[in-house]
């Protein structure tokens, strides 16, 4: 007799051991067990249970000796056979086990916690329905009006409604339990429990109709219908000036989508962004619209994936991990603010959300849209080559002019003797724009108040003793701090070591506040970062205030650079252009021109023309006069053309491999053989680069030193595949006991 056999991932298996373990599925589990369902199953020579997912069923194995599963996890599969497929492309792409990957699939209230119970369950809610006609049940609400005045109420609302939740009844009539209950008893009434979703709060708005295009936006919608309506699947880079509509050509292409009987994903980089794109999408699509985004709770979140997966929305809106939605036939995947970093994850598995699109774009023949004001230069690289079909709208959607850019040189701001963080030219536009009743927004992408404390006299600084990073001070609570590991302590009175002066060196966004709150005494003003907020929604609720409030001033970081659309503010400031410039990473121009176009961009997007003013000390670098600009046709040219002469990304392929442990000298050993592996590849594959090794910039974070190998060249799959043989091996070398090693692409540091 056949024996059925399950080939199953299984979550104790690292990398190096990862593959599809065929297990037996006994006659009792037969009917439960699919593709897609968790299983729990003895794995190891100890036989230890782990969990697992099953990734196909087969009539027969060749190994002649098999164990079989244990027991069968989920009522229903939470995956399906397209889900298996993409979890098996990321396991190649991205360097993980299979499980990680289908993990990182699912929603947190799907998973199990230590007493083996589900995080998060169906939601039910008790209800009361009418068993009788309306007429019979009027007749007795008079009958029972004196005698039982609570039954008469209760029947009385249920006579409108024919079914309510039982709470609310109570709540509503004010009558009791016992009153329902005798209902109950003759039948009148009966009871039922019933699923409901938990929904994150969404702002409740009016019906909105199809916006309007211009010129620039028609053509843009035409084009890119056409590529939704084609039978192949293709990719668009739509690259529109701050301002330009972006959006509204989004709503038309996913009302035609949806129309079509498809579905749609919109990605955003920040959840700070998510609440304002959520409240313009459901105007247009109502309850088609779902969100995914890690500030849900996990009831809201898994019920959000329910409502997915069971095809009752079909527009998801969410940041990265949204790509995951289980949504069937896809039409259009959007990635907004397409050259945010956010969109890759430094968290096992390492995926970029960019790359997935691509894959679940070519699988379905859907449209994959790339949406920026400033797209990586990867993105535009690939329009050039054809590889993208390339849209662009020139002009704002008003007709409005992009602000005009004032660069102020800060050197000369200290030899006038001002040594503070705004300039006068700066103070002067901000008291105009208090006076005339207009708002600014300032950006500095620094949070606390002093970047370092050190003693003039002797040089000592503050250091992190687990991080080599110096500590930040953060003067709301009087505190030094590491932004990597967390640790702090208070600050000494004077230098711990020669007693000297302590000096406080490098604004954060909390000193350039203190600041501000003296230059304009009586002024509101709002902070974002992330130290205000850490509580789920309160950055929807500071932009909230700011809007309707009419807070004049609002200084934050990167969260106030981009997707933001205040039409009352017309004057923006760039604190520290130079910030990101001198940090060692091909991508500093790139990342400095985005923010400071992004931010820019913010400032005249109603019908008041916007200004900007850029401080830096630097005022003739080539980057900051191209952002100043907002030219980025410019910039690209002079980037890409630095990039061939570096032989970086997106010219070549840039693949590392990090090894992180306790001992610096193990570690080490560790990446000079990683190197020494990775070079004979480098030899057999041709036209390859091996660099390395070469300490992180930030090389010890929490005790652990980490030191990195990279791999360069064109032949992504042969360089994917040396990675992948590498990191087996030294993972089964002793030597290297105790060193974590792992393998990402282009990683974002």
């Amino acid at each position: 007799m056949p024996r059925r056999v399950a080939k199953i991932a299984v979550s104790a298996a690292t990398f190096s051991i990862d593959k599809p373990y065929d297990y037996l599925v006994p006659e009792n589990l037969a009917e439960q067990l699919r593709v897609g369902t968790r299983v729990e199953v003895p794995f190891g020579k100890g036989n230890r249970s782990t969990e697992g997912v099953v990734l196909a069923v087969q009539e027969e194995s060749a190994l002649s000796s098999l164990k079989s599963i244990h027991r069968v996890l989920d009522r229903e599969n939470v995956i399906g056979e397209a889900q298996v497929r993409l979890a098996l492309f990321m396991r190649e792409r991205f360097f993980c086990t299979v499980y990680e990957a289908i993990r990182a699939m699912l929603p947190a209230g799907l998973w199990f916690d230590q007493q083996g119970k589900r995080k998060a369950n169906d939601k039910t809610v008790e209800f009361a329905t009418l068993q009788i006609g309306n007429d019979e049940a009027e007749a007795l609400v008079e009958t029972k009006r004196l005698k039982a005045p609570q039954q008469s109420a209760l029947l009385e609302l249920l006579c409108c409604f024919g079914s309510l939740p039982t709470r609310d009844m109570l709540s509503h009539t004010g009558a009791s339990r016992s009153s329902l209950n005798a209902l109950v008893r003759t039948g009148i009434v009966s009871l039922s429990e019933r699923e409901v979703y938990r929904r994150p709060d969404i702002q409740s708005v009016e019906k909105a109709q199809l916006p309007e295009l211009n010129d620039d936006q028609a053509r843009a919608y035409d084009g890119l219908r056409e590529l939704v309506r084609s039978a192949d699947a293709k990719a668009a880079l739509l690259f529109g000036v701050t301002g330009s509509g972006k959006t509204s050509v989004y709503i038309r292409l996913i009302h035609d989508v949806l129309a079509s009987g498809r579905s749609a994903i919109l990605l955003v980089p920040e959840i700070a962004l998510t609440p304002q794109m959520l409240a313009t999408f459901s105007a247009h699509f109502g309850e088609q619209v779902a969100v995914l985004h890690s500030s849900l709770s996990i009831g809201e979140r898994y019920d959000e994936w329910k409502r997915i997966k069971r095809g009752e929305a079909r527009l998801v809106i969410g940041t990265r991990s949204a790509v995951f939605a289980p949504v069937s036939n896809l039409g259009i995947l959007i990635i907004d603010e397409e050259q945010e970093e956010t969109y890759k994850s430094e968290n096992t598995p390492r995926y970029d959300a960019r790359e997935v699109g691509k894959y679940l774009c070519a699988r379905s023949g859907a449209l994959l849209l790339f949406g920026s004001a400033t797209p990586q230069i990867a993105s535009m690289y690939e329009a050039k080559r054809g590889r993208y079909v390339y849209f662009e709208l020139k002009e704002r959607f008003n007709k409005q002019e992009l602000p005009t850019v004032r660069i102020v040189d800060m050197k000369r701001e200290l030899r006038r003797g001002n040594a503070g963080d705004i300039s006068s030219f700066l103070r002067q536009e901000l008291q105009c724009n208090i006076d005339r009743g207009e708002q600014s927004i300032l950006f500095l992408n620094r949070r606390g108040t002093n970047k370092l404390v050190s003693c003039g006299e002797c040089g000592f600084t503050y250091r992190c003793p687990k991080c080599s990073v110096s500590l930040t001070y953060h003067s709301a609570r009087k505190r030094l701090m590491c932004h990597y590991c967390g640790f702090s302590c208070r600050v000494d009175s004077v230098c711990p070591s020669c007693g000297g002066e302590l000096k406080y060196l490098g604004s954060g966004t909390q000193h350039v506040e203190e600041e501000l709150r003296e230059l304009f005494p009586g002024t509101e003003i709002l902070r974002m970062d992330t130290d205000t907020v850490a509580p789920v929604g309160s950055h929807e609720k500071l932009f909230d205030a700011f809007r309707e409030d009419n807070i004049p001033i609002m200084i934050g970081t990167q969260m106030v650079t981009k997707g933001l659309n205040f039409e009352n503010v017309t004057l923006v400031g760039v604190l520290c252009a130079d910030q990101s410039l001198y940090s060692g990473d091909y991508r500093a121009g790139e990342r400095t021109f985005s923010l400071i176009t992004q931010v820019v961009g913010r400032s005249g997007r109603g019908k008041k023309q916007g200004r900007a003013v850029i401080q830096t000390f630097t005022p003739a670098n080539q980057t900051i006069l191209q952002a100043a600009k907002q030219d980025y046709e410019d910039f690209y040219s002079s980037e890409i053309e630095l990039r061939r002469l570096q032989n970086a990304p997106p010219v070549v392929d840039r693949y590392t491999i990090t090894a992180s442990g306790q001992t610096e000298e193990q570690v080490e050993w560790a990446a000079r053989y990683l190197f020494d592996l990775l070079s004979l590849s480098a030899r057999e594959i041709g036209n390859t680069t091996v660099l390395g090794p070469a300490p992180l910039s930030v090389y010890r974070v929490n005790n652990r030193y980490r030191y990195r190998v990279s791999m360069l060249g064109s032949q992504s799959d042969a360089i994917r595949r040396s990675i992948s043989a590498a990191l087996i091996e030294c993972s089964g070398d002793k030597r290297f006991r105790g060193v974590n090693m792992f393998a990402d692409h282009d990683p974002g540091d």
